[in-house]
């Protein structure tokens, strides 16, 4: 590898000191790289990516931050086919492959082409209102519905390639890839999936019932989420996220669609640890 491009986290990476550092590595080492920070109109940084600004010969994209920070770029960059390697200036994560003090030791792997790729399966969403498409997006880790404002909690309907599966009130529901099992999935007392599986994990969120596991299904298969009101009809206030990105608020009748997405983010690989290790690793510390 040659041609790098480095998103940075500045609220993690202050005054950009570890960008800056990598930066003026690579550039001695006879690469080329570029830097990409969006600042707000208050002047603030902020984490953000616009594909168009990404060089053409870029072969990998380094992702200075935590796993908010690299599923913000696995967003942006979808469809560059641009493999990523995240660099860990957080706390628990597990997106990340590089902690800070390997950074020097991972540049030198990745000049050495001493590395691999894994290739992770991505969700497709789609909100419905009627017939038309409200809002669409993809996910790395997971499309999430949840309850907004009050303490009421929502009521919904999910069916399975056409098929009624069950009836929940929650907090919400959970529709996960095997990436995102790690994260709000995980929390939720769902199953911790193998990253590299091609499946579809549903947790709800605090269900009112004595069912509380998750559901595992094929890659293949059609979530439908139907947004119901409860028995006194009586709606409710609840919003859909992907990756915790931005968020659309729900009406009683609306319908979320997932499906596997035919996009994937290649995330790069320089650890020879397993992703069991890893999981050994990260359930270890304190």
């Amino acid at each position: 590898m040659k041609h790098f491009f480095i998103i940075p986290n500045p609220l993690k990476d202050t005054d950009l000191e570890n960008t800056k550092q990598i930066v003026d590595f690579l550039k001695q080492s006879g690469c080329s790289c570029s830097v990409r920070v969006k600042k707000d109109t208050e002047g603030q940084e902020q984490t953000y990516t616009d594909p168009a600004q990404i060089p053409a010969d870029t072969e990998c994209i380094l992702v200075l931050g935590g796993d908010g920070t690299l599923l913000e770029a696995a967003r942006d960059t979808v469809g560059l086919e641009i493999p990523l390697l995240g660099i860990n200036l957080g706390s628990l994560g597990f997106l990340a492959e590089v902690e800070k003090n390997q950074i020097s030791r991972a540049l030198q792997l990745l000049l050495q082409d001493r590395y691999e790729t894994e290739s992770r399966m991505m969700l497709d969403g789609r909100l419905y209102r009627g017939e038309r498409c409200m809002e669409s997006g993809y996910a790395l880790n997971d499309i999430v519905i949840t309850r907004s404002g009050s303490m009421q909690i929502i009521h919904f309907h999910i069916y399975v390639n056409g098929q009624f599966l069950n009836a929940y009130n929650a907090d919400g529901i959970i529709i996960s890839t095997p990436t995102g099992s790690t994260g709000y999935n995980m929390s939720a007392g769902g199953p911790i999936v193998e990253p590299k599986a091609r499946l579809l994990v549903i947790t709800p969120i605090c269900p009112h019932t004595l069912n509380t596991r998750s559901i595992v299904l094929s890659a293949e298969d059609e979530v439908v989420i139907q947004m119901a009101a409860d028995k006194k009809d009586v709606l409710f206030r609840a919003e859909v996220n992907f990756d915790g990105g931005h968020t659309t608020a729900l009406e009683t009748g609306d319908r979320i669609i997932v499906t596997k997405s035919e996009k994937t983010t290649d995330i790069v690989k320089i650890s020879q640890l397993s992703f069991l290790e890893v999981l050994h690793k990260k359930m270890s510390e304190k």
